[in-house]
C-alpha cells in the first residue's frame, strides 16, 4: 500500500528527543526558544509563539486581537472543523462565504459582500497547502479595518511573490504527524506585532508575565521542549521536503491533467501540496474503494462542508454554499508525500488513467 501520508522522522528527530529526556527539562524551554526563532526568520515575521496544536494556535490568535461575543469573522465552509470551531469559542460568529471551484479558496469577491458592521476579522484558510488570493484579500481587510487572521495550518512556507503565509497577517500553522513538517502535535502563532506576540505569550501559559505572577486568565497551551526538539530537527528539512512534493506534484499534473481536475496554482503563489487534490468523475466511494483495492492510499479532506456539519445545522448555520459542497462531493487527495518514490507516483498516475478509461 503506498499511505496517503507518511512522517519522515529519522536519526536527527531521535537523538533530539533523547537530549531532552536525558536532560530532565522537557517543559517549554530552550528548545521551544530555538524553534520560534527559526519558525519566524523562515516565516518573514518578526515573531512566532508556538502553542500545543494548530487549533491552540487560531484560538489564541482570535483571543489576543480582542475577538469575541458580537462579533463575526468570515471564513471558509470547506476546511478541517477547528477552523470554525475556534471562532465559536471566542464567542464571536463564523461567517461562511463560498470558495473558488478551481483553488478551493476563500472567494475575495463574496468576501466583501459578506463585510457587515459586525465584521472584526477575515480568516482566510491557504487550503491544502495552496495560498489564499492574498493580493484580494488584504485590501478588503486594510479598507474595512479588518483583523487578518491566516490559517496557514496546512501551508508551511507557501508564499506569494516570495512573501511567506502567515506574514501577511496573524499566521497560524500546525505541527500535526502529516503536516509538511511535525512536533508530533503543536502548533505556531506568527506575527510582527509584538503587541499580539505578547498576548498570546500569556494566554497560552495561565496568564503569566513571570511565574507566579499573573495579569490575565489564560491556558496551559505551552508545546514541550519535546516537541521543540523534533521541531528544530525538522525544520531543518523542510525546505527539502517542500521541494519535493512540488516535484511530485509536478509530476502528477503532467501525466494526470488530460484526465482529471489537477491542482490549480495562480501566477506567482506556490503551492506546497500538504495534499494533492483531484476531482472524481462519477462514483467517488468507488473510486476511493478501487483504489484502495489497487494499493493507492487516498484521502478525503473534507466529505462535509462545516456548514453541513451536525452541530453547525442545529446552531442555524445551514445554508447553500454550492461550491463547497460540490468540492466536498467529489474531491480526492493523492499520495504526493517526500517518500514516495518514482515508481510509486508511477503506479499512481497508472491507477487513476485506468479509472478514467
Amino acid at each position: 500500500m503506498i499511505p496517503i501520508a507518511q512522517p519522515l522522522l529519522g536519526a536527527d528527530e531521535y537523538e533530539a528527543v533523547l537530549a531532552v529526556l536525558t536532560s530532565g527539562l522537557m517543559a517549554q524551554g530552550e528548545q521551544v526558544a530555538r524553534f520560534e526563532k527559526r519558525f519566524a526568520e523562515l516565516s518573514q515575521t518578526e515573531e512566532a509563539v508556538a502553542v500545543s496544536s494548530g487549533t491552540a494556535a487560531l484560538h489564541l490568535a482570535l483571543l489576543a486581537h480582542d475577538i469575541g461575543p458580537g462579533d463575526e469573522v468570515i471564513t471558509s465552509p470547506f476546511s478541517f472543523a477547528a477552523t470554525a470551531n475556534t471562532i465559536l469559542l471566542v464567542g464571536a460568529k463564523p461567517v461562511f462565504v463560498d470558495i473558488e471551484a478551481d483553488t478551493y479558496n476563500l472567494d475575495p469577491a463574496l468576501v466583501e459582500r459578506a463585510i457587515t458592521p459586525r465584521t472584526k476579522a477575515i480568516m482566510p484558510v491557504h487550503l491544502y497547502g495552496n495560498p489564499a488570493d492574498m493580493g484580494r484579500l488584504m485590501p478588503l481587510a486594510q479598507a474595512h479595518g479588518l483583523v487578518m487572521i491566516e490559517d496557514a495550518c496546512q501551508a508551511h512556507l507557501a508564499s506569494i511573490d516570495g512573501k511567506t503565509v502567515g506574514s501577511f497577517g496573524t499566521g497560524c500553522f500546525s505541527f500535526y504527524p502529516t503536516k509538511n513538517m511535525t512536533t508530533g502535535e503543536g502548533g505556531i502563532v506568527t506575527t510582527n506585532d509584538p503587541e499580539i506576540a505578547e498576548r498570546v505569550r500569556l494566554l497560552r501559559s495561565h496568564g503569566q508575565k513571570q511565574r507566579y505572577l499573573h495579569v490575565a486568565i489564560g491556558y496551559n497551551l505551552r508545546m514541550t521542549d519535546i516537541q521543540g526538539a523534533i521541531g528544530n530537527a525538522q525544520i531543518k528539512k523542510l525546505e527539502g521536503f517542500n521541494e519535493r512534493r512540488i516535484q511530485n506534484a509536478q509530476y502528477l499534473n503532467e501525466r494526470l491533467s488530460e484526465y482529471v481536475q489537477t491542482p490549480v496554482v495562480r501566477p506567482g503563489h506556490r503551492h506546497v501540496y500538504h495534499q494533492y487534490t483531484i476531482r472524481a468523475r462519477g462514483d467517488r466511494d468507488q473510486w476511493v474503494k478501487t483504489l484502495g483495492e489497487r494499493g493507492i492510499g487516498t484521502g478525503i479532506h473534507y466529505p462535509r462542508p462545516i456548514h453541513k456539519q451536525p452541530f453547525y445545522i442545529e446552531q442555524g448555520f445551514d445554508m447553500s454554499l454550492p461550491v463547497a459542497e460540490a468540492a466536498a462531493a467529489e474531491v480526492i487527495c493523492l499520495p504526493v508525500h517526500p517518500a514516495l518514490t518514482n515508481d510509486d507516483l508511477e503506479r499512481v498516475a497508472q491507477e487513476v488513467i485506468a479509472l478514467c478509461r
